[in-house]
């Protein structure tokens, strides 16, 4: 599949402050985990790594701005996928504004394939503001973008790995590098790790 051609994807959605959704356990380890989400997904797989669907410069919109990023602030916007042993785990959006790529984080501007995650959370300055969460449904943009994905990997997968939640939940907070914020938003696609337990307890009540 030519991953590129998905972009961009968008995630317009309604978030909402994490006390406020009911959550598995395991679900909830990952939404909610303040540490760097490459770190965890490199210790579930021999294999990580990130393809790049696509980046440009636009105006931020009325439905993703957030206090530190208004609307009409022009941002650099970056979508991804982060893949353990070739699976696909996660869909990333991020949103960088101009005004913060500046000095040493104008290198954050060509990532490339590396991870974004890894370089904020190698930075001591790094800040990370509150998680907010979104469930998205199979008309979203990421829903039809997992359904694409899982057209493609099914016939890899083992019937065991083919379950998938309903509803796919993602995750979006500001940090703040060196004073200069910046917004990411991740999507667990299906069969996410994060799934796992619930995938594992619909077997067992088969």
């Amino acid at each position: 599949m030519n991953f590129q051609s998905l972009f961009p994807v968008t995630l317009s959605n309604i978030w909402h402050d994490a006390k406020d959704c009911s959550l598995h356990d395991n679900l909830k380890s990952w939404l909610l985990d303040p540490n760097s989400l490459t770190a965890r997904l490199k210790s579930h797989c021999h294999q990580f790594r990130v393809e790049l669907l696509g980046q440009r410069i636009e105006i931020c919109q009325k439905n993703e701005a957030v206090a530190l990023i208004p609307s009409g602030e022009k941002i650099l916007v970056r979508e991804v996928l982060l893949l353990c042993d070739e699976k696909p785990q996660v869909f990333a959006r991020s949103l960088l504004p101009l005004s913060s790529l500046t000095g040493a984080e104008q290198a954050l501007a060509n990532l490339g394939t590396q991870s974004l995650g890894q370089v904020l959370f190698n930075n001591p300055s790094l800040e990370r503001q509150t998680i907010e969460l979104a469930e998205f449904d199979a008309t979203s943009s990421v829903g039809k973008l997992a359904k694409q994905l899982s057209l493609s990997e099914q016939r890899h997968l083992s019937e065991q790995c083919r379950p998938s939640p309903e509803k796919l939940w993602g995750r979006r907070s500001i940090f703040v590098l060196e004073n200069k914020p910046l917004m990411v938003a991740e999507v667990f696609l299906p069969g996410a790790f994060a799934y796992q337990q619930i995938v594992n307890s619909r077997h067992k009540h088969a």
